[in-house]
């Protein structure tokens, strides 16, 4: 990895650390959200993946047709399931939200060294590439974590923060949210226009994420030497006219 990604990494895991949590309440990440125009229910169209297909295929609706995945750092953090680059595939487990069949699960412990994370995610098209969003105005997802969990952040990764999109000299500051999870599924509404990057760091900074352009989901761990359980479920787009 080289220099400039490591001190990029490492800036993110202080910064993420000591975030405050956007404004919340139990059924919405932003408070209301789910009641506004932002965070109205898309429908059918709108669904990404609820998981009952049993696969690791996000649903094919409205162009989208990417995978879910983990991934994990080199530094002694460990997830399950096994992430891409270790050879491993992703697979759905039992027991969804609200009495559905199935979730997305990840498990594991992040090590101690100084840039270390995990995480789970999925791209909208495949092979990865970017997706216009732009129809919608947010997201929306059921989660929760199993006991210890912490924080958990959820990053959009557009064409200004992924090294894919080419414009990024300091890579991965994607816009997001922290999300302090409970022990019981919650639903989690979370417009565009209430992401934000970290603080302090990133190139370039733009003022609002690219909705035109984006790569998929993830949400991602990085507590040193915290073992951690999330669940995810029925992710879909919100905001449609």
């Amino acid at each position: 990895m080289e220099q400039s990604m490591q001190r990029a990494l490492f800036t993110s895991l202080l910064l993420t650390l000591g975030a405050s949590c956007i404004p919340k309440q139990k059924g919405g990440a932003v408070a209301g959200a789910e009641n506004t125009v932002e965070g109205k229910s898309c429908g059918p169209d709108g669904v990404v993946d609820d998981g009952e297909d049993n696969d690791h295929k996000v649903a094919a609706k409205k162009n989208r047709g990417g995978y879910w995945y983990t991934f994990v750092d080199k530094a002694g953090s460990s997830v399950t399931p096994t992430a891409g680059d270790q050879g491993g595939q992703f697979n759905m487990s039992p027991g969804g939200s609200n009495g559905s069949g199935f979730a997305a699960h990840m498990t594991g412990k992040i090590g101690t060294a100084e840039i270390v994370y995990a995480g789970m995610g999925l791209n909208f098209v495949d092979p990865k590439g970017q997706y216009d969003a732009s129809a919608y105005k947010g997201v929306a997802f059921w989660a929760k974590k199993g006991s210890g969990s912490g924080k958990v952040r959820l990053k959009v990764p557009d064409a200004n923060t992924d090294p894919e999109g080419k414009a990024c000299s300091e890579c991965f500051n994607d816009f997001g949210a922290d999300l302090e999870l409970t022990e019981q599924w919650a639903h989690y509404v979370i417009p565009f226009s209430s992401m934000r990057q970290l603080s302090g760091w990133g190139s370039p900074r733009p003022g609002a994420i690219d909705a035109t352009k984006i790569y998929g989901l993830q949400w991602q761990v990085n507590q040193p030497g915290a073992s951690y359980d999330i669940w995810i479920d029925d992710v879909e787009f919100t905001g449609c006219p």
